[in-house]
């Protein structure tokens, strides 16, 4: 399992996930769909040594050994130094334990689906209007309104 940044801690959430409700919108912005996995997931936040949450975690298992990283978000003041990747990293070795891929779904931007391969994820396939179908409102991302979600892939036991 991969380290993590010094004087930071992976924790798991049980009860009132909704105090990161803010960090989790900052990933889903709608708050219907973060209520669609957030109660059946499984939660984690990478804290520092004062408490202070720096990243937030949404993982569901979908059956037959693949879990689904529904959410994942950094704290605007503490992103590009790595902890979304520590907690990726983190998240695989936790949950290779018990399952044998994770997927991952994102909007297609070279940011986020860059961040992801440079992760270890593989490109999947494609949902032709997941966002235009099940948003209330555009999404926009680096600048690009999104339509399709991609999906990537990361095998756990490799």
């Amino acid at each position: 399992m991969c380290g993590l940044p010094l004087g930071m801690r992976v924790r798991q959430v049980g009860e009132g996930r909704r105090r990161w409700l803010p960090l989790l919108l900052m990933a889903d912005e709608q708050e219907s769909m973060v209520a669609r996995y957030l109660d059946r997931g499984e939660m984690f936040v990478m804290e520092d040594c004062c408490g202070e949450a720096a990243v937030v975690a949404v993982v569901t298992m979908e059956g037959e050994g693949v879990c689904e990283l529904k959410n994942l978000a950094v704290a605007p003041h503490l992103r590009r130094r790595g902890l979304g990747r520590a907690m990726v990293e983190w998240l695989c070795g936790h949950y290779a334990a018990c399952c044998s891929r994770m997927l991952v779904g994102t909007g297609d931007v070279p940011g986020t689906t860059g961040f992801y391969e440079a992760c270890g994820f593989v490109y999947s396939h494609r949902v032709e209007g997941f966002f235009t179908k099940n948003y209330d409102h555009a999404i926009v991302e680096e600048g690009r309104l999104l339509d399709d979600m991609v999906c990537y892939c990361r095998d756990l036991r490799g």
